[in-house]
């Protein structure tokens, strides 16, 4: 019997040797066999994170060719270079545009499609552009801002809307013929010599083009009437060859619709429109007057809006980049908003607010969170932007375009290489995006400890 159980001092007491256990870590596993199974993911985030990342940072201190050392003289270039510059200046815009509006739009669309019966047919045609690669999306959207009407879709909408409202030139292009007796004028057309009433005045065209025609009748010399001013508009071309210049002759085709003015001293007396047979007719007070043809007659058919053009091209791509991704927005929003408790908005129209200050002061602020993270999200997506810059924007805009990884890969392996500065590219986008990163993971912290 030993003392502890006779009830004497209980002395120390020593656990068997035999009994001695290994310490575990806090998730039960032993060190040794954690560190085997994470080596693998380790050994990959070295080779494929840490080590480009000290590579860029040590490749960055160093020329063009990687053997003279000039520590920050390529950061120093990202500032002074005219193509990083506006690079710079364009990530700005999109930083702040493009995560805004599509965040903004998402917002409106998870709101709006929330009560009605459509609401997940009209989520999932918004959505589906996420299916989309960025290669395609910019092959799609280099179509959709073509320059012809014809095959661009903005412009085709645009045109039909200036149409709409503007009415077009009649005869686009049109020109006097040679020795006609018609000058031009800023785009007019002006008779060197003043027309007399009772002589009829011969106005010949040329480069008409036959889609113009639809109404177009033969056309008639006209006849002099008393006390007013008679002449005749006409395109003066005889299909196959023949016919006399500046003459009337039986196959050709006069101009309705055109418009002709009598001016003295430079203002307009009078004014007439061709008929049918392209036939007008002006009164008495443009004897001794000069007959113009205003340039509205001839001018350009309208071509629409230039959307890659060095103004435009910046805006026309961050919308590209919106038909993307507001379905990727509205789908987080969505889910934020399905978890809301119903009970305070309620509450809120019980109180008397209306449907804008339940939006503006419940709904909004209780989808705060998820605002954040999709704002944050697509931030440092927009930091890396490249496909659609490269793929939409066409090469004469290319620079008015230009962000900071496309001229990253410009630097690095493009005509003017220059692999110092490519990694000074790279690593200043990596100093511009571990901000928000930052921010992001504090949040998600916060997240965790409520």
């Amino acid at each position: 019997m030993n003392a502890a159980t006779a009830g004497g001092p209980a002395g120390p007491v020593r656990p068997r040797t035999g009994t001695l256990r290994r310490v575990k870590s806090v998730a039960g596993t032993r060190p040794w066999v954690a560190a085997v199974f994470l080596l693998p993911a380790l050994v990959l985030l070295g080779a494929l994170v840490v080590y480009p990342i000290g590579f860029s940072v040590y490749r960055s201190l160093f020329d063009t060719s990687g053997d003279g050392f000039v520590g920050l003289g390529n950061y120093v270039e990202l500032f002074s270079d005219e193509r990083i510059r506006i690079a710079l200046k364009n990530n700005v815009i999109w930083v702040v545009v493009a995560p805004t509006v599509s965040t903004a739009l998402g917002l409106i669309f998870a709101v709006l499609t929330e009560r009605v019966r459509w609401g997940t047919a009209f989520k999932l045609v918004v959505f589906m552009p996420m299916a989309i690669s960025m290669l395609a999306a910019g092959i799609i959207f280099r179509l959709v801002y073509d320059q012809d009407p014809e095959r661009g879709v903005a412009n085709a909408v645009w045109v039909g809307i200036h149409d709409t409202f503007a009415e077009p030139a009649p005869y686009p292009g049109a020109k006097p013929r040679p020795n006609s007796g018609l000058t031009a004028s800023g785009g007019a057309y002006t008779t060197a010599k003043p027309v007399r009433a009772g002589d009829p005045a011969n106005l010949p065209l040329v480069a008409v083009q036959p889609g113009d025609l639809g109404k177009a009748r033969p056309a008639t010399a006209a006849r002099p009437e008393p006390g007013k001013v008679t002449g005749t508009a006409w395109l003066d071309f005889t299909r196959g060859g023949g016919g006399t210049p500046n003459i009337i002759d039986r196959t050709e085709k006069g101009l309705p619709g055109l418009t002709v003015e009598a001016v003295k001293d430079g203002r307009t007396v009078a004014s007439a429109t061709t008929g049918p047979d392209g036939r007008f007719t002006l009164p008495a007070a443009a004897d001794g007057a000069l007959l113009r043809l205003p340039a509205a007659n001839f001018a350009e058919a309208y071509n629409g809006v230039n959307w890659l053009g060095p103004a435009l091209v910046t805006p026309a791509i961050i919308g590209a980049y919106v038909w993307m991704w507001a379905g990727f927005a509205m789908v987080l929003i969505a889910a934020g908003l399905a978890g809301m408790p119903r009970e305070l908005l309620e509450a809120a129209r019980v109180d008397g607010a209306n449907e804008w200050q339940v939006f503006r002061r419940v709904t909004v602020p209780l989808l705060a969170p998820v605002l954040i993270v999709v704002l944050v999200t697509l931030m440092i997506n927009v930091l890396k932007i490249f496909d659609l810059v490269y793929i939409i924007a066409p090469g004469s805009s290319l620079k008015d375009a230009n962000v900071l990884a496309l001229q990253l890969f410009q630097s690095s392996f493009g005509t003017d290489v220059d692999q110092g500065i490519g990694s000074a590219i790279a690593v200043f986008l990596l100093l511009l995006v571990l901000p928000v990163m930052y921010v992001n993971l504090r949040r998600l912290r916060k997240e965790r400890g409520r």
